[in-house]
């Protein structure tokens, strides 16, 4: 059983060192999935828009480990309520139907780094078991949400908020079936 992610790899020699590498991998991680909100498409008949911001939760997740991807995206949620405009299509606040897909992507990044703890994004099959943990616990808590935000039925809240987005899901979880594995290769090739 595999204990290291893709995070463990870069190179601290101090305890303090291992700190502020921390630190920077998890606001960066925040940024990154900032900056994956502003490629938001709206999608016709539902309050949520599609955006890259999921991906990049579960990619934080996959190479952050348990922690540091709940810190990263606990810190992107924080910053969004608090006004900065970094959730899909400039926005901010907890207000929004979509709201309660940042919170679960905070509890998708953190299951998903658990399992790439155990492997679960060094070959494609892991890497698509993982991102489909990840995905499932994102909707889990958002179509509820959306659900009582918008006040929507759950039928309703699964025709607007889950169906219009499996394909687009499908295509992310594609991606990360070629980058995880990929970027262990090359991680493996580069320490010998």
């Amino acid at each position: 059983m595999s204990t290291v992610v893709l995070a463990d790899l870069l190179p601290a020699a101090t305890a303090p060192r291992a700190r502020v590498r921390d630190a920077a991998l998890i606001a960066g991680g925040a940024a990154l999935t900032g900056v994956a909100a502003q490629f938001s498409v709206p999608v016709p008949g539902s309050p949520v828009p599609v955006t890259g911001q999921t991906f990049a939760a579960l990619l934080v997740g996959a190479s952050l480990g348990t922690g540091r991807a709940f810190l990263s995206l606990l810190l992107y949620a924080l910053a969004g309520m608090a006004g900065a405009p970094w959730f899909a299509d400039g926005t901010s606040g907890y207000g929004m139907p979509s709201f309660g897909y940042i919170i679960g992507m905070a509890l998708a990044a953190a299951a998903v780094g658990a399992l790439a703890r155990r492997g679960g994004d060094r070959t494609v099959l892991r890497t698509v078991g993982s991102m489909a943990v990840g995905t499932a616990i994102i909707y889990a808590v958002g179509v509820p949400y959306l659900a009582v935000a918008a006040d929507l039925s759950m039928a309703e809240a699964v025709d607007a908020g889950l169906v219009p987005f499996l394909l687009g899901d499908a295509l992310k979880a594609a991606l990360a079936m070629g980058a995880l594995p990929a970027a262990w290769h090359v991680a493996n090739a580069a320490r010998g």
